[in-house]
């Protein structure tokens, strides 16, 4: 992405899963037929670590090798893996192409991918983050975790209109409300060299700073109309301090680590972890750092945070929502976890 937020008209159509054969046998292992792993390389030559760049001469050997210049080049890339039937895919881009691999691969494997590796080539890399993997993380140092068989499981988020379950799209950090404001500010970081945790730090300092100087006409300060169901179709309760129908933050992912220490979900249960804010009073903004530490107190709970896990939501957006970095429209969605994916890990 340059500049600002590209905003999608419409979620991205998935198909029906074809079927990929594979042996139960050699569930989490290499093809025992090959002598080597066969590894298919999505390569985005726009993100920021590969700007005027090629792959390095090491990847090539062996290696099939695409590079998408379009969103829309990417289901074909991904059927012949399939029908390579490929033992490992490693996707080298950030945040925002895996998002688009996964989603466009979605109708390609199904719940049966093969293993993934992720080399973190963007200007954020959440996932990687999480994923405990290093910013100098190699193609070689990849395959070398590969065949030792260092992997760990991580369900990517699926929000999927909820008259249209096809419409959907899939990735780890998803956010409305003030998430979404912020995410336009990290734009603006990136142009000015900021990037990952530094990213994180700045927007949500500066957020949090606009606000609490600002009044209650300050669009930093201004809720966003959703409406939060769990699972059982109760809805999610208003502490006031803003409309019945506004939230001021939405913040949900599967993600298991966070950058500087921050541990949001801490303690929470279920594939899909939740975090909402009713209001943004000062009383409660001043404790934003507790809330992003986990960390918070039953009288912090009390001003308007609402912490929330479980396999399901639905919600109702009359604004943009953020996933991964890019936004998407409003409407009602049903907010779910995809199967597990494994990712290779040093």
């Amino acid at each position: 992405m340059h500049g600002g937020i590209h905003t999608f008209e419409r979620l991205p159509q998935v198909g029906p899963a074809r079927p990929v054969r594979r042996d139960p046998a050699n569930e989490g292992a290499l093809s025992p037929i090959r002598s080597r792993p066969l590894v298919g390389l999505i390569r985005n030559a726009r993100s920021h670590r590969n700007e005027n760049t090629d792959a390095p001469a090491d990847v090539l050997d062996g290696v099939i090798v695409k590079r998408p210049n379009r969103r829309g080049e990417l289901p074909g890339m991904l059927a012949d893996f399939a029908a390579r039937q490929v033992d490992c895919i490693v996707i080298d881009g950030g945040d925002g192409t895996i998002r688009d691999v996964l989603t466009c691969g979605a109708g390609i494997f199904g719940d049966d991918w093969p293993m993934l590796i992720v080399l973190p080539a963007g200007k954020t890399n959440a996932l990687a983050i999480d994923l405990g993997i290093p910013a100098d993380w190699t193609f070689r140092d990849a395959l070398t975790a590969l065949s030792a068989g260092r992997t760990v499981e991580r369900r990517p988020l699926v929000i999927a209109q909820r008259d249209d379950p096809r419409s959907q799209v899939r990735g780890f950090i998803m956010g409305g409300g003030i998430f979404t404001r912020s995410i336009a500010l990290g734009q603006k970081s990136h142009d000015l060299g900021a990037f990952n945790a530094a990213v994180v730090g700045v927007t949500a300092a500066w957020s949090v700073l606009q606000a609490l100087l600002g009044n209650s006409r300050n669009g930093w300060r201004s809720g966003s109309r959703m409406r939060v169901f769990c699972e059982d179709g109760s809805e999610v309760a208003h502490f006031g301090g803003l409309p019945e129908d506004e939230r001021y933050l939405l913040f949900a992912s599967s993600l298991k680590n966070f950058p500087l220490g921050l541990d949001p979900m801490r303690g929470l249960p279920g594939a899909v972890r939740l975090i909402l804010l009713d209001n943004s009073r000062r009383s409660l903004l001043l404790r934003i750092g507790a809330v992003m530490r986990g960390r918070m107190s039953q009288a912090t709970l009390r001003r308007g945070v609402h912490r929330l896990g479980g396999n399901a939501f639905s919600i109702t957006l009359e604004d943009t929502f953020v996933l991964d970095g890019e936004a998407f429209p409003p409407g009602d969605y049903r907010l779910g976890a995809g199967a597990p994916l494994r990712f290779v890990v040093p």
